[in-house]
């Protein structure tokens, strides 16, 4: 075995970033002119925030000296102040004005990264009409969204997860390797469903995101549904690729697709036949289908994806 030569050089500090996690963030929007009660109709806005800022902050990391700290208390305190002052909207623009606002009233803060959760929520039916000022977590998915700034660059990724969907037909799989450990059955007529994690990342900061939230989301679902599928993989590739045709605002999209086995039960112990009926859904191990589909030609920029980790 070679000899190997010892590391050398200076022991410096690499790249950091630093803030609040996890600022829990319900805003209410109170508008007394609207609703059949007396306190009007209310709307809710419901979000997990976390601020990171991006710098100079070696002499923090290397002396102790906290003179370019701005605390994450602080940040945290922004967070909830921005959210009276500004509303909310959209994760997307409030990350972005949030963002700014740090890199524009501290000089040395360069950048930074800022992520939100966002929680959906529906009105309770009360006699056949949605409250004015009741809700019910809807629990479908969480909207997701990151937005990153290094100095004049800006990039915004949004998208969802917990997405679970489940097609009870209008899928095969066969045709795959066969060897001495495939035990497998072949298939024209099985089960598929997965939880989808996508992220996308758009072309610009100047958009309307809920719209184009709803629209991806509404393309990407109604795809898995629609689509008649011979394998997990081929059914990601269509999602993200009408996706893309649709709306072209955004440059790729992401997708981290588990898939959630339904296995037929054997019923003939008991003297039962099992036409695709009875299913045992087994959650562990399963399948880990993960891509990104893209733009032929784009431009990539793999600073936005640089810390959204388990991702192609």
């Amino acid at each position: 075995m070679a000899d190997t030569e010892p590391m050398s050089g200076r022991i410096v500090l690499g790249a950091n970033q630093y803030g609040k996690a996890e600022v829990r963030l319900v805003r209410i929007t109170r508008d007394p002119s609207t609703g059949s009660g007396s306190g009007g109709r209310h709307e809710i806005e419901d979000l997990n925030v976390t601020s990171q800022l991006r710098g100079d902050f070696e002499a923090c990391h290397t002396q102790g000296d906290n003179s370019q700290v701005v605390a994450t208390d602080s940040q945290k305190n922004t967070v909830y102040a921005f959210a009276k002052q500004h509303g909310i909207g959209s994760p997307e623009q409030f990350l972005l004005t949030l963002g700014r606002h740090f890199v524009d009233a501290y000089p040395w803060v360069s950048g930074g990264r800022w992520e939100a959760e966002q929680y959906a929520w529906k009105r309770i039916p009360v006699d056949g009409q949605p409250h004015d000022h009741a809700f019910v977590r809807t629990g479908q998915e969480t909207r997701t969204a990151v937005v990153q700034i290094d100095g004049d660059t800006t990039h915004v990724v949004a998208g969802l997860t917990d997405c679970t969907v489940l097609k009870s037909t209008g899928s095969e799989f066969h045709g795959f390797p066969r060897d001495q450990y495939t035990t497998l059955a072949e298939t024209t007529d099985r089960i598929l469903a997965t939880s989808v994690t996508a992220w996308w990342r758009y072309t610009s900061t100047d958009l309307d995101f809920n719209a184009l939230y709803d629209g991806i989301r509404d393309t990407l679902l109604a795809t898995f549904a629609s689509l008649h599928s011979y394998a997990l993989q081929q059914t990601l590739f269509e999602m993200g690729k009408a996706a893309l045709e649709a709306f072209p605002d955004v440059a790729e999209i992401k997708f981290s697709m588990p898939n959630k086995h339904h296995f037929l039960v054997d019923l003939e112990p008991f003297g039962l036949d099992n036409p695709n009926e009875v299913f045992f859904a087994a959650d562990r191990p399963y399948g880990l289908i993960q891509a990104t589909v893209e733009r032929e030609g784009a431009t990539p920029a793999p600073a936005a994806w640089a810390t959204i980790p388990g991702f192609c």
